[in-house]
């Protein structure tokens, strides 16, 4: 089976609003997600035979969320290295 990762948006009331990789959103009830469910959790979620997010198995993956942080980190390093400063003239 393969896996596809969504992220936590926001947590609304009872309700979950999780972004896919492929930027769709999804808004799930949040008891039927991991307990530790947190704005900006990652989840790993196995897909079923019919090719749709099986959510009764998230995951959550702290190393993913780990691995996506440390890349935006550097994304964001790599923009103000060329960043020349300054004053903006319109």
């Amino acid at each position: 089976m393969s896996n596809v990762f969504y992220a936590v948006d926001r947590l609304e009331g009872q309700m979950a609003v999780l972004v896919g990789d492929d930027e769709t959103t999804v808004d799930l009830p949040r008891r039927n997600l991991p307990a530790r469910v947190r704005e900006g959790t990652v989840l790993r979620v196995e897909l079923g035979a019919d090719g749709r997010p099986d959510w009764s198995s998230a995951k959550i993956d702290d190393q993913e969320r780990e691995r996506r942080l440390k890349a935006a980190q550097e994304r964001l390093n790599g923009m103000s290295e060329s960043d020349p400063g300054g004053d903006i003239t319109l």
